[in-house]
């Protein structure tokens, strides 16, 4: 199916320019992200204003106290570095507690809530890279929260379906079930309390008469050491819930150098293994050398061997995947070029793994099927390019329906402990201090010489799958950026999902309405279980990316019309 008239590439125009750009998982973020660069600030201060946006006009999906990690090119040093944005087990956490009580799964509810850590990253993305203050990035995201923004289509279908969960709570009823009732597309929708607790940290921050970085400092003691640190545990203590005012007050992010692969020239760059970040460099370095443009884009042969290196890097994440300060990750193995030549041979070009293929130890016994509903998804993205060549590239994610708000503060502390596993021999198994193994992972990819370019996507599982397509799309069927995004999709879902109660339905590949029937009849007859999604699938994720051409300096924007993504630039 080709866009409707000749003059047009794709059904969105590619933005193109050359000063700054953003793109991000809703067009308010995008506005707010583009303001702050217009305003003198760089592509660190225009995605941290994306990012904290998101989690006022996406609190469905992203949550200003959850999580956000974050990867940064920084042109002047040529170097990628990456920000955890991910928060710990509190100290009072009892891993022969869950693993008694709760041995499938973490259950819904404050004892899945660990340390929030998107306010750190933030502030400490603004602290090394930045130029601004916290009350500057963050001023759209309060004047959003405090005087509201008109309701959209996608949200109000999340809310109104997760109606039942938001009812378990008062704090959550009071906010997004005003009335009795979700909120209608086209209404006005407030979280005054979000606006006040982002306030107040800009307001500490204001009052510290001190440079730049005291300033950050103060805002991030707001949050961590002040009034809403103090409210968290309170509340936690009152609800039995397991934070703890020295859970909050001792908390830090890492930053750290990204992982990166060079597959056919390309650098692909991502977070540590404390997210499922890798998985997307094995999937790539899987399928170096299969010259996948040949097959044609979205053939049944194409299909075929994306979903099979999908299913063998996976099956990597599942053995080894977890916080490296608690767990073993053989990450220099796991990413080499002989072990990706090892599992390379292991795609049959002909036939599918009839679910996920052993791992490369051997001896882990394969998980047994559970065939539970896949449920909605959180989770946003937000990525910025600067006229100097900086990358920002950031997933903020959690929801606002599986634990309790806070009252008084409007938000849900991190519930990422849905992602943890109570089997205490798991990758990522509950611990004190340990972080759970997160899906959101933003990426950046760069072509020496040629092109730079952040990508990432919501979608839990479905995140690596959506980023690998639009990297071939990119790189092996040379579209834009914005045909790029815009091409149909699949997801594998032979696996076990990350989400509770981890799903796991072997051989099941779902596939976009714009693939062609007769490549799904092919695919099956390989031994896929296909499933149809309608045309433009919001499960099938929501790319956004910007392509940065090394040699010009023009910026090219992709977003996803899948959801509410948007992109602004000149």
């Amino acid at each position: 199916m080709q866009p409707p008239a000749t003059f047009m590439d794709a059904y969105r125009p590619s933005l193109r320019g050359h000063r700054h750009m953003t793109s991000a998982g809703h067009y308010l973020a995008a506005q707010a992200s583009f303001q702050v660069m217009e305003a003198g600030g760089n592509a660190i201060d225009g995605g941290v204003a994306a990012g904290i946006t998101l989690g006022v006009v996406q609190s469905e999906l992203v949550g200003v106290a959850g999580v956000a990690p974050i990867i940064i090119y920084l042109a002047e040093e040529d170097r990628v570095v990456t920000i955890s944005g991910l928060g710990t087990w509190p100290r009072a956490t009892d891993p022969a507690f869950f693993a008694r009580e709760y041995p499938e799964s973490v259950p819904e509810g404050i004892l899945r809530c660990i340390v929030p850590a998107a306010p750190a990253a933030w502030i400490k993305a603004l602290e090394l890279y930045g130029t601004m203050t916290f009350g500057e990035v963050a001023a759209a995201a309060i004047n959003l929260a405090t005087d509201g923004f008109i309701m959209y289509a996608l949200m109000a279908e999340v809310v109104e379906g997760k109606a039942k969960k938001y009812a378990r709570w008062p704090s959550n009823s009071e906010i997004y079930l005003p009335g009795g009732r979700a909120p209608k597309v086209g209404e006005n929708f407030r979280q005054v309390d979000v606006g006040k607790s982002l306030q107040y940290m800009a307001d500490c921050e204001a009052a510290s008469n001190g440079d730049r970085v005291a300033g950050l400092k103060a805002a991030r003691d707001a949050f961590y050491k002040g009034d809403i640190a103090q409210k968290i545990a309170a509340y936690h203590k009152d609800n039995n819930g397991l934070i703890g005012l020295d859970d909050l007050a001792d908390f830090e992010v890492e930053v750290e150098d990204a992982l990166s692969v060079d597959v056919a020239g390309t650098k692909i760059y991502s977070c540590g293994p404390w997210c499922q970040g890798p998985m997307l460099l094995q999937i790539m370095q899987l399928l170096e050398g299969r010259n996948i443009a040949a097959m044609g884009h979205n053939s049944a042969a194409h299909i075929h061997h994306v979903t099979e290196a999908v299913k063998l890097a996976v099956a990597d994440r599942e053995r080894w995947y977890g916080d490296p300060r608690f767990v073993d990750v053989p990450m220099d193995w796991l990413l080499s070029e002989d072990y990706a030549a090892q599992r390379r041979a292991m795609i049959d070009p002909e036939k599918a793994w009839p679910g996920m293929p052993p791992s490369g130890d051997p001896k882990l016994a394969q998980p047994a099927p559970k065939l539970t509903p896949l449920d909605a998804l959180d989770t946003s993205y937000a990525c910025a390019i600067d006229a100097k060549g900086n990358i920002f590239s950031a997933t903020p994610s959690d929801t606002s329906s599986d634990g309790p708000v806070i009252p008084g503060l409007g938000f849900v502390p991190s519930s990422r402990g849905s992602q943890s596993r109570p089997d205490p021999d798991h990758p990522a198994s509950i611990e004190p201090g340990k972080r759970p193994r997160l899906t959101p992972n933003p990426a950046i990819a760069i072509r020496p010489n040629e092109w730079a370019m952040p990508l990432g996507t919501p979608g839990a599982d479905v995140q690596c799958q959506a980023m690998a397509q639009t990297l071939l799309n990119i790189d092996a069927f040379e579209m834009n950026p914005q045909q790029a995004v815009e091409a149909p999709r699949f997801a594998s879902y032979s696996f076990p999902q990350s989400f509770a109660p981890h799903a796991y339905h072997p051989g099941l590949l779902k596939l976009e309405g714009r693939i062609d029937e007769t490549v799904g009849e092919q695919l099956a007859g390989m031994g896929h279980k296909i499933e149809w999604w309608d045309n433009w699938e919001w499960m099938a994720g929501s790319m956004c990316t910007i392509r940065r051409d090394l040699k010009s300096g023009l910026l090219e924007s992709g977003a996803d019309p899948r959801r509410a993504g948007y992109a602004l630039g000149w």
